[in-house]
Parts: structure tokens; sequence; C-alpha cells
């Protein structure tokens, strides 16, 4: 089978500096996974995407509806934060789909890092 791979274009703001990101679908396991392959954050993504830490938080807007459900352990870990902000994320939660396309992603500072 031969499908046809659809370019997934978003920008991540990180250190005050905008990254246009071209990615494909399945090219990356999750959001964090990119994002620490390519932007490198440090202490990024410490427990490597359990969705336990809360280092890899993000802000991310321009979502489809799709993409707004969190997964696994997410919930409790942002309210363990005192974070209740429907745009801030653990990005090991996001998958990399159309949905993300034309998204902005915004790499949280360690200010809100347990």
């Amino acid at each position: 089978m031969n499908e046809e791979r659809v370019e997934i274009v978003f920008t991540i703001f990180y250190n005050k500096e905008n990254q246009v990101v071209k990615t494909y679908r399945n090219e990356y396991r999750n959001l964090m996974a990119l994002i620490k392959d390519r932007i490198y954050p440090l202490f990024f993504g410490e427990c490597g995407g359990m969705g336990r830490c809360g280092t890899c938080l993000i802000n991310i807007t321009g979502l489809s509806d799709n993409l707004r459900d969190s997964y696994r352990n997410e919930q409790s870990t942002l309210s363990k934060m005192g974070i209740s902000d429907q745009a801030v994320r653990l990005s090991c939660q996001v998958q990399i789909d159309d949905d993300l396309n034309d998204a902005v992603v915004k790499i949280l500072d360690d200010e809100y890092y347990c």
C-alpha cells in the first residue's frame, strides 16, 4: 500500500524565537519526541513521555477540537501542578496528526515545573 505522505506544518515558539516545523504523521511518537529532537530544550521530558513529571509543558493554540482530548496521566499531572488552562498540555500526550496543522506551540519555561 502506497500512502501519500501529507506534510504537517506548525510553529514552535521557544527562547523568544519562532520555528516553523514540517513533519509527517508517525514520524515521531508524540510532540515531545519531536521537540526534544529538533529544539533541544534543557530538562524537557524528564520522565520520557509517561505523563508524570510535567517537564514537557506547552501552551498550544490553533488546534482542531480532536486534539484537545487528554490522555493517560495528563489530567492528574496538570491538576497536581495547579494548572487548569485548557491550552496548557503535556507535549508527550499530544500526537502529531493533521489536527496539529497551523497550530502554534509555545514551550513553557521551567517556572511551571514542580
